[in-house]
């Protein structure tokens, strides 16, 4: 099974994992929609730019994964979802009683609601089609635990739970669902984590990297946005049809300790 002539739905798409995702998507020819929260000519400039430089159709739509509404709009104005790939995501790390309230019940949503509500109304759609991909990225902390990062990997956690669920529901039809769970991937996200965490430590960003945001990933190396966009298509492919309900893991090593 191809690709190409799909429409893929990524969230939080405009940089970072999502973006590396969407652009092979649309490098083999899948219709994307690329997403954030914001709402500007920048944001649509950049879908056309991906569209122009792989022949294909891509569109923006802005849709804040926090809200329950904005998620479920963000597929019904898709309009067409057959592979979806839940993706958007933001941190904060803090002691438990330090962590600020607002921040746990944001990355609650963003983490991990948002994929139960684009899910809710991707899957009809899919099952309309006869075929559908919903792939969750989820974190090598779904399935460990780190200090200071309550929510995150509570979020992580219950995406693991929910990828589950969905592949059950799903299993007697040619639908499936499965979590990747990357290790560290140097994004915008984690590029931001490297000085704070030089300066907590009092050592070297280098240093940081290797002795402490690397400590628990033997490779040593990061993982990058092309080798998880490899195994988005390989989710999306028919040597993939039976593989539902699990995950598979790109993290150097992290979880096989």
């Amino acid at each position: 099974m191809s690709v190409t002539g799909k429409t893929a739905v990524v969230t939080g798409s405009t940089s970072g994992i999502g973006l590396g995702i969407a652009t092979e998507l649309a490098r083999q020819g899948a219709n994307v929609v690329l997403n954030s929260y914001t709402d500007n000519e920048e944001d649509h400039a950049q879908a056309r730019a991906l569209a122009e430089a792989h022949g294909t159709t891509v569109r923006y739509i802005a849709a804040d994964m926090s809200k329950p509404d904005q998620c479920r709009g963000l597929i019904e104005a898709a309009g067409v979802c057959d592979i979806l790939v839940n993706n958007a995501g933001i941190q904060h790390v803090a002691p438990i009683p330090e962590f600020p309230a607002e921040k746990w019940d944001a990355i609650i949503a963003i983490n991990m609601s948002s994929a139960f509500h684009t899910t809710a109304v991707a899957l009809p759609m899919m099952r309309a089609a006869g075929w559908g991909r919903v792939i969750n990225i989820a974190s090598a902390h779904g399935l460990r635990a780190s200090p200071y990062k309550s929510a995150y990997v509570t979020a992580k956690h219950g995406v693991m739970g929910l990828t589950k669920v969905t592949a059950l529901e799903t299993a007697q039809e040619p639908i499936t669902c499965n979590a990747i769970c990357p290790g560290y991937v140097l994004t915008p996200m984690v590029e931001q984590q490297i000085p704070d965490t030089a300066r907590e430590y009092g050592i070297s960003e280098e240093e940081a990297v290797e002795k402490v945001i690397l400590l628990k990933q033997p490779s040593k190396e990061f993982v990058t946005v092309e080798q998880l966009a490899g195994m988005v298509l390989f989710l999306c492919s028919d040597a993939a049809a039976q593989v539902t309900g699990t995950t598979l893991t790109a993290d150097g090593g992290w979880t096989a300790q």
